[in-house]
């Protein structure tokens, strides 16, 4: 495999420096080819630096040509005699262990060759320093957001409407429909993350209304699991994690739990998403302090701000440098909210202009300075201390009545306390010559530290009388256990106190606003010029970010928030659809939902992607509504058979004439195994269930008992049927990842994650065949399926085909599966079942049929089998 991959690259190189060296009948264009080039490796020493390095400019075609202290650095028409091409070729430029590619270089030459044309009239001036030109600003993410014409389509869906005029072009057109059970598998995983019923699967099968397909979908988009299922895409983008990470010890987040609640509410209640962006951004300054006495949406508000804290925060590590720590947590969160909302790679600005986009350095901390007064860097707050508690003025007036309560108990059991302990003294006492007792009075009445020696003496020749509240029990056991039964009456009054609540949000403190600088290279020790909050240069001319209203906060993040959530701006709407149709489709139609800028991939459906931004908008903001319209057309209901015909025309699917075969994702592959064994616990909410490492390395969640009452993590004791919620529920630690979920390609917070891998790996098969997981969901759908269908091997593997697969088998299929359970009976019969480890005086099980050892293997099968981890 090595070898091949290898020679892949090899032959791929050598083919590109072919191609690049042939005569090219349209040269490269300035703006287009060449400027982002000279902008990646040139323009920061030669143009946007005060002084231009050797007075050479690059940052303008004119500048090139005029050139610098050596002369000009292009000859129009000529590559060979270009200074310019000299220097890249010899490797002398740019400095650095930073070169031009064989293929770019090649760009330069064909465009000097070329004549070293422009596209389009350069200005007539630019200060030194990063520049914005006009060709930056017609870049297609920057431009408004515009409604499309409905181009005329049969089908009168516009979805379908956009796609059909692209498929035409090449002569294609969308595939037939899938069949029933196939497209409510799909639209049951893609909705709820779940396989449906196979209750829910006849029904669809006999519903022959015209609106059977709509109404499953309004059926799924009102189950309580759509949340869990979307809530977990935005905890994706979010960065969501259980623990800080950004250091080995990778502490827990206590209450990071309670913002991945407040997600999966916000998608079930269909949040307007413009509120959702504006509650995560700006919660804590849509409502007025304390707030502590926020409750329904205002609380929900506060909690949004958790958004903000998901971010790796190394600060309250053992031996952590503050000032590096510090510094990484803003900047991993102005990154988080740039490739969430804007589709941006802002980050890359953190130390210098961006290589390839309109992103100044400054735009990263103009942004970062929406963060700075919550943050404070200067009064740092660790995550402990940083909570807001959700303690009410009514929560600390019934808690001062219960502790008022316990407090006469305890004054009651110190009475009797004194006088028990009295008693016995006096009791001790009375076995003393009477010339002593009155020095072991004065003795016991003296502290210890101020007794002289013979007191002291006396005290400990005679421990008898060294009577206390814990000694008492050795004296009258009577007394003690009146004792303690008072001090348990007080603790059970003190547990009616309301608990004190903690939130995990952002705050900012009235009237505090810290400066932000730039920092020369990104290093926090180096702070140059001050810096003030505003948006992204590249679009002040078009859209600039209004100044922040007067609040007792700083109310940056809020007018950051209506910034963003305005209808024109050009970003926000269209990287929130892309990312839903990426979800439903397998790839946006722009393929990278993270940038969309010139490093990443421009839409293949530019109509399509602003006809629905549009749309989404006009609509309220509406996710569901978006749904129902994305999943009622007959592109998401088509086929995923393949076609060679349209394989020749589009090999990647990229016009979408037909569904795309997709294997569920990680979350998924776990709760789609639990609801088929039938085990899958369907609570909601709550704190995360642990994880733990087992002996051989592997994240895990816990070990049942024998007696399947609870199981044992670490020193906790969990309730049994918790290790079997639904995933979005297992706690997120970064430096813990689940590891049936992690071989599945799970979200890896770092600091977020815009778009997840879909992988197929060997560690994924030898989770299959030998994980604990997976071998004790086959026997319980094992167990399932004998209840279910009795003990008849045939309808035992019929049962078993039509829970994992929904359908039932064919006769070929069905002959196959007896043949497999008998085959593995057989061999099962020949060979000793695994020995169980035992404990000392631990009675041994007994071992599994063979018929029951065959069952299993025949479930873990079909759990296992592409069939069931895919959908198509």
């Amino acid at each position: 495999m090595i070898l091949r991959t290898t020679l892949f690259a090899v032959v791929f190189s050598v083919t590109l420096t072919v191609r690049a060296a042939e005569p090219a009948k349209n040269p490269p264009a300035f703006n287009a080819d060449v400027r982002p080039i000279l902008k990646a490796y040139c323009t920061e020493c030669h143009g946007e630096a005060e002084k231009p390095k050797g007075g050479l400019d690059l940052r303008l075609k004119r500048f090139v040509a005029k050139g610098g202290k050596s002369g000009p650095a292009i000859v129009e028409g000529n590559a060979a005699k270009s200074l310019l091409i000299e220097r890249v070729t010899s490797g002398e430029m740019p400095p650095g262990q930073k070169k031009l590619t064989t293929t770019e270089i090649e760009v330069l030459r064909k465009w000097i060759a070329g004549g070293a044309k422009v596209e389009s009239p350069e200005p007539e001036t630019l200060a030194l320093g990063f520049a914005i030109t006009d060709d930056d600003r017609r870049w297609w993410a920057y431009q408004p957001v515009t409604r499309p014409t409905v181009p005329k389509s049969p089908s009168g869906h516009p979805v379908d409407a956009f796609l059909l005029a692209k498929l035409n072009e090449k002569g294609l057109k969308l595939s037939t429909p899938a069949d029933r059970v196939t497209f409510i598998r799909r639209v049951t995983f893609d909705l709820i993350g779940l396989p449906p019923t196979l209750e829910e699967v006849e029904a669809f099968v006999k519903d022959t209304s015209p609106n059977a397909y709509e109404r499953q979908v309004d059926r799924l988009l009102a189950s309580p699991q759509y949340g869990e299922r979307w809530g977990r895409h935005w905890l994706d983008v979010a960065g969501y994690a259980d623990s800080e990470g950004a250091s080995p010890q990778d502490l827990e987040r206590a209450n990071a739990w309670k913002y991945r609640d407040y997600v999966i509410r916000a998608f079930n209640a269909d949040k307007p998403f413009n509120r959702f962006i504006t509650e995560q951004l700006a919660g804590d300054e849509l409502v007025k302090p304390p707030y502590a006495e926020r409750k329904g949406d205002d609380l929900d508000a506060i909690i949004a701000t958790g958004f903000l804290r998901m971010a790796p925060d190394g600060t309250s590590a053992p031996g952590a440098d503050q000032k590096l720590e510090r510094n990484a947590v803003l900047t991993d969160t102005v990154k988080i909210v740039s490739s969430a909302f804007l589709g941006l790679t802002v980050g890359c600005a953190q130390c210098h202009n961006h290589r390839y986009d309109p992103i100044a350095q400054t735009d990263f901390y103009r942004l970062r300075a929406a963060f700075e007064p919550g943050y404070d860097i200067p009064n740092w707050k660790m995550p402990a201390a940083r909570q807001v508690s959700l303690y009410t003025t009514a929560d600390k007036k019934k808690a001062a009545e219960i502790e008022a309560e316990a407090a006469k108990i305890d004054a009651e059991r110190l009475k009797k306390q004194k006088e028990f302990i009295d008693a016995t003294f006096e009791k001790e006492l009375a076995k003393l010559p009477k010339e002593m007792q009155t020095d072991a009075r004065t003795a016991r009445d003296t502290p210890e530290a101020k007794r002289n020696a013979v007191q002291k003496k006396l005290m400990q020749e005679h421990p008898s009388l060294n009577v206390s509240a814990g000694s008492l029990y050795l004296y009258d056991s009577k007394a003690a256990a009146d004792l303690k039964k008072m001090t348990d009456a007080a603790t059970e009054v003190r547990k009616k106190k309301p608990v004190e609540e903690f939130v995990r949000a952002l705050t900012e403190t009235p009237g505090n606003a810290p400066p932000t600088f730039l920092h020369h290279r990104g290093d926090p020790d180096q702070p140059k010029e001050k810096v003030a909050f505003a948006g992204l240069a590249i679009l002040d001319g078009t859209l600039p970010l209004k100044p922040a209203e007067k609040l007792p906060t700083t109310g940056r993040r809020l007018a950051l928030a209506k910034w963003l959530t305005d209808p024109k701006h050009p970003l926000t709407a269209r990287v929130l659809v892309n990312r839903v149709w990426m979800l439903h489709f397998g790839k946006g139609l722009v393929g990278t939902p993270g940038d969309f800028g010139r490093l990443g991939e421009k839409p293949t459906h530019p109509e399509l992607l602003d006809w629905l931004a549009t749309e989404f908008v006009e609509k309220g903001w509406s996710l569901k509504k978006l749904h129902r319209l994305i999943l009622t057309s007959a592109a998401y209901q088509q086929s995923s058979v393949r076609d060679s015909k349209a394989d020749a025309v589009d090999p990647d699917n990229r016009l979408l004439g037909r569904y795309p075969l997709r294997r569920l994702d990680a979350e998924s592959v776990r709760d789609a195994i639990l609801a088929t064994s039938g085990k899958l616990n369907a609570k909601p909410f709550g704190p995360p269930i642990p994880v733990m490492e087992d002996d051989a390395g592997l994240i895990i969640i816990g070990k049942a008992n024998r007696d399947g009452a609870q199981y044992k993590l670490g020193d906790e004791t969990v309730p049994a049927g918790e290790e079997s919620r639904r995933s979005v529920y297992i706690q997120a630690r970064r430096s813990k990842p689940l590891g049936v979920l992690s071989v599945f390609d799970a979200a890896t917070a770092e600091p977020n994650c815009e778009m997840r891998n879909s992988s197929t790996a060997t560690p994924q098969a030898l989770m299959l065949l030998n994980g604990d997981f997976i071998a004790t969901q086959a026997a319980a759908l094992g167990e399932r399926i004998l209840k279910e269908a009795g003990t008849d091997p045939k309808a035992q593997a019929r049962r078993a085909w039509q829970l994992a697969y929904l359908r039932d088998p064919s006769e070929k299929e069905l002959a196959g599966a007896i043949a497999f359970l008998e085959a593995s009976k057989e061999s099962f019969g020949k060979q000793p079942a695994t020995p169980v480890i035992l404990k000392k005086g631990e009675k041994a099980p007994e071992p599994p049929s063979p018929e029951t050892r065959a069952r299993i293997a025949y479930c873990q099968t079909l759990l296992s089998s592409n069939r069931f981890l895919y959908v198509d």
